[in-house]
C-alpha cells in the first residue's frame, strides 16, 4: 500500500457535492486512422490492455476507522474495465456545442470512491465523424503534469498498438492491511509530524517577511484576498459549463516574437483580454485588475525533507492581469512585467512549503469545515483570494495517436471551488493552443463569449504585428 501525501489527500477532504476535485482531458481523435476501422469495442479492449502498464489506474483508496493519518493507495484486486470506459453519444447536430454540453454534464457529476478514480467516456455522433474521449481523474491521483503523463501512455507515434513497459506491469500498490493503516498512520501523525512542524515554523515565518520587503519597492506578487470581486467569486454548485477554442500556435509564437515576450506571456494577455471583454458586455468589468493564480510545477525542485512523496508536485502562482487596460499591445507589455515581478518574487518561496504544510491537512475537520463554507455561503463573506485560475501546459509538437485514433485536439478542464468558479486551462500539442474553459453555470452559464473572446485578442495582437 502506498499512503497519499497532505496534498493529495487534501483533494478529497477538500471535496463536497458542489466543489467537485477532478481534472477532465477532452481528446477529439480521427478514427479513421484505426486499425482495421473503428468501433468502440476494440476502443475498450485496447484500452484494457494499455492499463495493465498504467499502476495508477488499477489503484484505488482504502482507509481504517483507527487511522488518523491520510488514506492509502490499495491495488484494485477487482479491477473491470467495464466500469471505467462507457460510451455515450451527442445529439444532432453533433457539433462543439452539444459536445460541451454533455461534458458539462458529466464534469458534474462525482467519482465513485469505491474504484479506481478516474473513467473514460468514449463521445460518438459528431457531426464530422470525429469521436471525441472524456478522461476525468480525481485531483488526488494526477496532477497537470502526471495527467499529461498518463495521456502520453495512451497514445502514440503511429496508430499501431504500442508494446508495453513489462516493469510496469508488474508495478502494484499493494494490498490492504487495516492493522498496518493505523499503526503507521499514528507512528506519522505523533512522531513525524511534531518533528516536521519545528522545521517547517521557521522556514515559513521569513514568507510574510520577504512579501512585505517586496510590496515596499512594488516587487512583490499580489498577496492573497486582495483581488477585487467579480461574478466568478461566489458560492459554487454542482452544475458545470464548458467551452472550447483552438489557436494557431505559430500565430501566438509570431506574436511572442515580435514584442519579445514569452509564451505564457501572451496566453496571460490573451486571458486579461477576453475576461475583460466578457465582463464589460456585462458592465461588470472592475477598475483594478483582476488576479489570476498560475499553478507551477515542482516536479524537477528538490524534494523537502518535509514533505511526503505524491502524486501532487505544484504550488502556485500570483499574478496581476492587466484588465482595466484597453489597447492588446500595452495589456501585453504590462501583462510580461507583472508576469516577470511575480516570477522573481514566487522564486524566493520554498517550492515545497505548500506541500509541507498540507502534510498537517485534518481530513474529518477539513471535510467538515469545506461542507460548512459551502452551504453558508461563506465564500461572499471575504475577500477573494484570486479572481481565475490560469494553467499553461506544454505538450509535444508533434502528431499523436490516441488508442490508434490520430489526435486533433486536446483540451484540458480543471476543477474550481468555492468563491473561485473560473477555471481556464491552455495546453499546447501540434501546432495547437487548445484552450478548455470550466465555469459554473449558475454563476457563467455563456461561457462561451469567454472561449470566442480569444480568437478576436489574437487577431487583434496579430494586426499590432504587422
Amino acid at each position: 500500500m502506498q499512503r497519499l501525501s497532505g496534498l493529495d489527500a487534501s483533494f478529497l477532504y477538500l471535496e463536497t457535492r458542489s466543489q467537485l476535485m477532478h481534472v477532465t482531458g477532452l481528446v477529439e481523435v480521427d478514427p479513421s486512422t484505426m486499425q482495421g476501422g473503428y468501433s468502440f469495442a476494440k476502443v475498450r479492449a485496447e484500452m484494457e490492455r494499455r492499463v495493465a502498464a498504467i499502476p495508477a489506474f488499477r489503484r484505488k483508496l482504502d482507509n481504517s476507522v483507527f487511522n488518523i493519518d491520510h488514506p492509502v493507495w490499495i491495488e484494485d484486486e477487482d479491477f473491470d474495465i467495464q466500469r471505467h470506459v462507457h460510451r455515450v453519444a451527442v445529439p444532432a447536430p453533433g457539433g462543439a456545442g452539444e459536445v460541451a454540453d454533455l461534458c458539462g454534464h458529466l464534469a458534474g457529476q462525482t467519482l465513485d470512491r469505491g474504484k479506481p478514480l478516474w473513467e473514460l467516456w468514449i463521445i460518438e455522433g459528431l457531426a464530422d465523424g470525429r469521436v471525441c474521449a472524456m478522461l476525468r481523474m480525481h485531483h488526488a491521483s494526477t496532477d497537470g503534469v502526471t495527467s499529461a503523463e498518463m495521456l502520453a501512455q495512451m497514445c502514440t507515434l503511429t496508430p499501431d498498438p504500442p508494446d508495453l513497459d513489462e516493469a510496469k506491469i508488474r508495478e502494484s500498490a499493494g494490498p490492504s492491511s487495516r492493522a498496518v493503516i493505523a499503526a503507521t498512520g499514528a507512528v506519522n501523525y505523533f512522531v513525524q509530524r511534531p518533528l516536521a512542524m519545528a522545521k517547517l515554523l521557521p522556514r515559513t515565518l521569513g514568507v510574510p517577511v520577504g512579501w512585505l520587503r517586496r510590496a515596499q519597492h512594488d516587487s512583490a506578487m499580489p498577496a492573497p484576498f486582495r483581488a477585487p470581486r467579480t461574478r466568478f467569486n461566489g458560492p459554487i454548485t454542482p452544475h458545470r459549463s464548458i467551452a472550447l477554442s483552438q489557436l494557431s500556435l505559430d500565430d501566438v509564437k509570431r506574436v511572442k516574437n515580435r514584442f519579445g515576450v514569452k509564451i505564457n506571456d501572451v496566453v496571460l494577455s490573451m486571458v486579461g483580454g477576453a475576461l475583460r471583454t466578457y465582463l464589460l458586455e456585462h458592465d461588470e468589468l472592475p477598475d483594478k485588475p483582476l488576479v489570476g493564480m498560475v499553478p507551477v510545477s515542482v516536479h524537477d525542485a528538490d524534494e523537502s525533507d518535509l514533505v511526503v512523496n505524491g502524486t501532487n508536485k505544484v504550488t502556485g502562482m500570483f499574478t496581476q492581469l492587466p484588465t482595466d487596460v484597453e489597447d492588446p499591445v500595452t495589456r501585453l507589455e504590462q501583462q510580461a512585467e507583472f508576469s516577470r515581478t511575480s516570477k522573481e518574487h514566487h522564486a524566493e518561496i520554498d517550492a515545497n512549503i505548500l506541500r509541507s504544510w498540507a502534510q498537517f491537512a485534518p481530513g474529518s475537520t477539513l471535510s467538515a469545515a469545506m461542507k460548512v463554507y459551502g452551504d453558508r455561503k461563506w465564500a461572499l463573506a471575504h475577500p477573494p483570494i484570486f479572481n481565475v485560475l490560469v494553467s499553461n501546459v506544454a505538450g509535444p509538437d508533434y502528431p499523436l495517436y490516441f488508442l490508434g485514433s490520430r489526435v486533433t485536439a486536446v483540451y484540458p478542464l480543471g476543477p474550481i471551488f468555492h468563491g473561485l468558479g473560473l477555471n481556464i486551462t491552455v495546453f499546447s500539442a501540434d501546432g495547437h493552443l487548445n484552450i478548455g474553459i470550466l465555469a459554473c453555470t449558475d454563476q457563467t452559464p455563456d461561457a462561451w463569449a469567454i472561449a470566442n473572446a480569444f480568437d478576436d485578442q489574437l487577431k487583434q495582437l496579430l494586426t499590432a504585428c504587422d
